[in-house]
């Protein structure tokens, strides 16, 4: 019989792939959506043309279930008028110039417009919008809700989920500390909230009445079995699914993947400005050497510029390697073998 998730998104099975900043592609989100989970799609720093033609991609490549997903505005970022780049671009000048690049000048912004991204997303429809970094809006809720479009928040805090729960969602992931990624906290700084999923998951169960899904340090059967004995009603996958050949990570990245430990990642500002949980390389290192971050989004922007060549090249010194606390048991690197896998961990 099919659980509350399933019945509320129209899957076959609970589990949900996570949504890759940056690193989504086309082909592992329709994969997991036609193998009967919920694929995901993450439209970090997507323009409104680029939503449009990412969701139309994706329902040419699969007519079941996917969820894209954005982050809200949390009040605290900077625009490029707020503050001096200097010492960021200085401190980062080395790693362009490893890479033979000179040290930008600064954009008219770092991020698109949040209401134009909605507007592309309700209006290209998809079965799901997830959103992190807050609670939406009711009016947000409402007009997904009016186009059939399901909306998942993301907690990392048992306050997160009823805060959530208060605005409409209609699923809540919670996200423990061992995830990959950025921590998506939003009432209390993330170094507060670094609750493991083991303790948050049966909490926030408990505390909400919509259905949870567990996300953080679950990479096989074994962790979608420990998931839904903690009373979640599916869960969120995402390193072992970085891992595989149908992602958008570098091959330097999946190597990266594989060659990592229970001990093999650290939760960094150093990337984005923004703390995140990633497996330490050069340029992590150079960075927080120099003791200068700058506020979120102006050292995305800044890192982004030498990542994106670097990933070009190969460089996985030179790129973030995001990666979750599970990393070391992300072994297949084909989406189908890591989904028949947690699929095995279902009951019955």
């Amino acid at each position: 019989m099919a659980g509350p998730l399933e019945d509320l998104l129209a899957i076959t099975h609970p589990i949900v792939l996570g949504p890759f900043g940056g690193l989504s592609s086309v082909e592992l989100t329709a994969t997991v959506s036609a193998l009967g989970g919920l694929g995901s799609y993450g439209l970090y720093g997507y323009d409104a043309d680029r939503i449009s033609d990412t969701i139309a991609a994706l329902h040419t490549a699969t007519h079941r279930p996917f969820a894209v997903n954005l982050w809200l505005p949390t009040g605290d970022e900077v625009a490029p008028g707020d503050l001096d780049l200097g010492p960021a671009r200085d401190a980062i000048a080395p790693l362009f110039a490893e890479l033979g690049l000179a040290p930008p000048a600064p954009p008219t912004e770092f991020l698109p417009d949040i209401e134009a991204q909605l507007t592309a997303v309700l209006d290209a429809a998809p079965a799901a919008l997830s959103v992190v970094y807050g609670a939406p809006s009711r009016l947000i809720v409402d007009a997904a809700h009016n186009r059939g479009i399901r909306v998942i928040g993301t907690a990392t805090t048992v306050a997160e989920a009823l805060a959530l729960e208060a605005a409409g969602v209609d699923v809540i992931v919670a996200s423990g500390a061992e995830a990959a990624g950025h921590r998506v906290s939003f009432l209390a700084p993330p170094e507060d909230s670094l609750v493991g999923t083991f303790a948050l998951v049966p909490q926030v169960v408990d505390a909400v009445s919509v259905p949870v899904v567990a996300a953080g340090g679950i990479a096989d059967r074994r962790g979608v079995a420990a998931a839904l004995a903690l009373g979640a009603a599916g869960v969120v996958v995402g390193t072992a699914f970085l891992g595989t050949r149908q992602s958008a990570a570098t091959p330097a990245h999946r190597a990266a993947i594989v060659a990592s430990s229970d001990t093999g990642t650290v939760l960094t500002r150093a990337m984005s400005g923004r703390l995140a949980r990633g497996i330490p390389n050069h340029a992590m290192r150079t960075i927080e050497a120099s003791g200068v971050i700058a506020p979120f989004p102006a050292q995305n922007w800044l890192t982004g510029l030498f990542r994106a060549e670097a990933g070009r090249r190969g460089e996985g010194d030179l790129v973030s390697l995001w990666a979750g606390q599970a990393a070391a048991l992300a072994t297949s690197d084909d989406a189908a073998e890591v989904f028949a896998d947690l699929v095995a961990g279902l009951p019955g």
